[in-house]
């Protein structure tokens, strides 16, 4: 009971920062957007009161040449271009979502094959879609949860399949950094621009300085404890099955070295990085204030959504926001209240609408397809 508690403080709290963060870039555009509605001189509905005084605001609009949907509040403009979106690029790129785990199933499989374990490849599929639905309610919890099915249903040991689970966020960490390094390539005067503003501010003070020293010191205080009281902590419960996890997750990692196609690994770790890209520029094509823009906007829009999504917030909510308004903004001259739609329409098609389908599909599924199977298919 006293985990179940523990597990729904944990939700509400990073359900909280999420919907926190989101409040925050709404209020922040949705004044940007008033400012110039004001600027403009246009009239903002929350001051209209009958429908006859909407209907002269309007014909007021269309008279001086100025776009209807400038005339609404922020939200309903948001409801009005989720209406406007073009839903066969949104297909696309539901598409593109499920080919790419499709890539990452047979990316895990190939980790397992070394430690002579062979799970069905829709046991392992439906594990990740799972592992995605629960990073929606607890952030970095999919990882977890992905393991514990895979264990459930193939019967391998859970340290062994986290083993490889670490491997392969370390191959997406590696790919991330090479998206970030061809974002820097091909965007470099945008990029820097952003980094020198934004990481360059200023020398380290005092403070931070002696902060940096006590963690080191406690660092070395905590290693030479570890070290004199080594024997003793050899014989505790918690150092044997810490010793049981690292000995799975070191096999894990040692199945990259044995890996009997790793050309064929490579491809598929990079076919999934490929296809969450074009998952960016297939969204900018459903939506029309962002349909003209290119592939090299979307690679660069695309490294600041994943380092959104990177940040403790359930399924990135918030801060993916808040980072791709600032890109499209910032370097692409994007209006912010059409960064703020085009951002929700991929946010909610893709990481709430997609992965919760596809979650409860998989959820429902893995009983059936398993039903009375209790040993590993050879």
């Amino acid at each position: 009971m006293k985990n179940i508690l523990l597990k729904i403080l944990q939700f509400l709290l990073f359900l909280g920062i999420g919907s926190l963060i989101l409040f925050l870039v709404y209020r922040s555009q949705n004044d940007a957007y008033k400012n110039e509605c004001c600027i403009k001189n246009i009239p903002q509905w929350e001051s209209v009161g009958t429908q006859e005084e909407k209907d002269a605001l309007l014909a007021e609009c269309r008279a001086a040449g100025r776009a209807e949907k400038e005339c609404v509040p922020l939200l309903d403009k948001l409801v009005s271009d989720f209406g406007k979106v073009k839903y066969g690029w949104i297909a696309l790129v539901l598409l593109a979502f499920v080919v790419s785990n499709v890539s990452r199933t047979y990316k895990w499989k190939m980790l397992l094959r070394p430690m002579g374990y062979k799970p069905r490849f829709i046991n392992c599929f439906l594990s990740i879609l799972v592992s995605y639905f629960a990073n929606l309610g607890l952030p970095r919890i999919g990882e977890v949860v992905r393991a514990g099915v895979l264990s459930k249903y193939e019967k391998i040991p859970v340290e062994k399949v986290m083993g490889t689970i670490v491997v392969d966020r370390v191959v997406d960490m590696l790919c991330l950094l090479l998206a970030f390094g061809l974002a820097l390539v091909f965007e470099s005067e945008k990029i820097l621009g952003f980094l020198s503003e934004n990481m360059g501010k200023g020398e380290e003070g005092a403070t931070g300085t002696s902060w940096k020293m006590a963690m080191l010191a406690a660092m070395f205080l905590g290693a030479a404890l570890l070290f004199a009281f080594r024997k003793k902590l050899a014989d505790t419960l918690v150092y044997k099955k810490t010793a049981k996890l690292l000995k799975g997750l070191w096999e894990g990692i040692q199945a990259v070295r044995k890996l009997d196609r790793p050309g064929l690994f490579v491809f598929h770790s990079l076919n999934i990085w490929l296809l969450y890209f074009l998952m960016t520029w297939l969204g900018f094509q459903a939506f029309g204030p962002t349909e003209h823009l290119g592939l090299q906007a979307a690679l660069l829009v695309f490294v600041f959504g994943t380092l959104g999504m990177v940040i403790p917030s359930p399924g990135g909510m918030g801060t993916f926001h808040f980072l791709v308004i600032t890109a499209l903004t910032l370097f692409y001259g994007i209006k912010g209240d059409d960064a703020f739609s085009v951002a929700n329409i991929i946010f909610f098609c893709v990481q709430i609408g997609c992965n919760s389908l596809l979650g409860i599909m998989a959820l429902v599924m893995l009983p059936i397809v398993n039903g009375g199977r209790s040993t590993v298919d050879g």
